[in-house]
């Protein structure tokens, strides 16, 4: 997930929309609207409070697993333990590491899955001991996503605890592979041919803070290549250097204008190549993310991406047009994340901006990057809630989370959020 201080926020107030549709209603009218005061929902959000201190030892714990990219497995096995701990059925692991318990519902309503991630984006053998000071914990990895896999198992016990009962069933999950390298592999599979049946509505819970993520960041991720023969700097002096290729790539990608509105990004994050000072490298490599939350502007900075990528290697070839030994250039993959965005009028954001202000919060709406692009882009309800408290550093060694500012509100407000789209009147 991106870092929420560089999420690419479209609202400063929650959703327009939203708001119209509560602006003749009082503040007391609309907090009707939400089961707060439904008996056994009461009691859920009581608890919740009440084993604020369980919640939190859940973060820890889990957050003290190891969980780098494509190295879940001892984590998932032991958030899976919990999960049958805390009474949900058919609890397993899918082919691709995915864990998935399941609380039945009572009758025909709306499947909702309710998921936190189980990677970092942390190497092995980084130490991830969690520091307590007070309210505030520090490790790599505490807000995102151990954050969001304690709030998950917060509300599954909340429900049991309280007896809640909705009509619809729910699904909770940690996934695999959200982080970067991991391309959102855990949550495609959940969508594609690992789907465990009617999924109607997906919220995602990571990092922290009160927001809600409804737009998708799309991002196109590229590893370019330029090859040629390479040679002594000085004896072979006078051939194409893929070095000066890639020279001439960036600097013309660092030229690309992209729009404010849809916020469109471009970056070349890692460089390499080359043997010595004095050798002209028979490679240069660069690594690009482009970003969009809009599809068309994603592909029409993907198009100038690639014209600068060719128009350097025409452009080195030519240089010198005596030399016997042309460059090529290879395009390969390295992720695909797709854009999309659920407007601020569908149901599913209705809901969590009225849950969160039944609660005391000022929910808003934003974009970013997270597990919930995937159902997005295939039309079905998804959003990401953040999972309350405070914290900074995301995808840093000196990541913290303190629960300091009631933190709390977060799991009462994603099982709110869930009751009410499973159902519950």
């Amino acid at each position: 997930m991106l870092p929420p201080t560089l999420r690419a926020s479209r609202r400063t107030v929650a959703c327009m929309a939203a708001a119209l549709l509560f602006s003749s209603c009082s503040a007391a009218a609309q907090q009707r609207t939400v089961p707060t005061s439904q008996p056994e929902m009461r009691r859920a959000l009581d608890a919740i409070r009440e084993f604020n201190e369980w919640t939190l030892q859940q973060q820890i714990e889990l957050t003290e697993i190891e969980a780098p990219p494509f190295k879940e497995a001892r984590r998932g096995e032991e958030f899976k333990r919990r999960l049958e701990a805390l009474g949900l059925r058919n609890v397993r692991i899918d082919s691709e590491g995915n864990v998935i318990g399941e609380r039945p519902g009572t009758g025909n309503g709306p499947v909702v899955m309710i998921s936190g991630h189980l990677d970092t984006v942390f190497p092995e053998g980084t130490n991830v001991k969690v520091t307590r000071t007070g309210t505030r914990l520090a490790a790599p990895g505490v807000g995102d996503d151990g954050r969001g896999l304690a709030v998950v198992l917060a509300v599954a016990r909340a429900f049991r605890d309280a007896n809640v009962q909705t009509p619809g069933t729910v699904l909770f999950v940690g996934t695999v592979g959200e982080e970067g390298p991991g391309n959102l592999r855990g949550v495609r599979h959940l969508f594609g041919k690992g789907k465990p049946g009617r999924i109607d509505y997906f919220i995602s819970i990571d990092g922290t803070g009160y927001g809600v993520t409804n737009a998708g960041v799309g991002s196109h991720r590229y590893r370019v290549t330029y090859k040629g023969p390479g040679g002594h700097s000085y004896g072979a002096f006078g051939m194409p250097n893929p070095i000066h290729a890639l020279g001439r790539a960036m600097a013309t990608i660092g030229d690309i204008q992209v729009p404010a509105q849809p916020k469109t990004t471009f970056n070349v994050g890692l460089i390499s190549g080359g043997t010595s000072v004095n050798s002209i490298s028979a490679e240069g490599i660069m690594d690009v993310d482009l970003r969009s939350e809009s599809p068309d502007a994603l592909n029409t900075l993907d198009q100038k991406f690639r014209r600068a990528v060719e128009q350097a290697l025409v452009a080195e070839n030519a240089r010198w047009p005596s030399s016997s030994t042309k460059l090529t250039v290879k395009i390969d993959t390295i992720g695909i994340r797709p854009a999309g965005t659920v407007p601020d009028t569908a149901q599913i954001v209705r809901t969590a901006v009225a849950a969160g202000r039944a609660l005391g919060l000022s929910p808003t709406t934003g974009a970013s990057s997270t597990d919930a692009n995937i159902p997005i882009s295939l039309g079905i309800p998804a959003i990401t809630l953040d999972g309350g408290g405070r914290g900074s550093g995301a995808h840093a060694l000196e990541e913290w989370y303190d629960d300091t500012a009631n933190g709390y509100l977060g799991p009462q407000w994603a099982a709110l959020v869930v009751a009410m789209l499973a159902g519950l009147k």
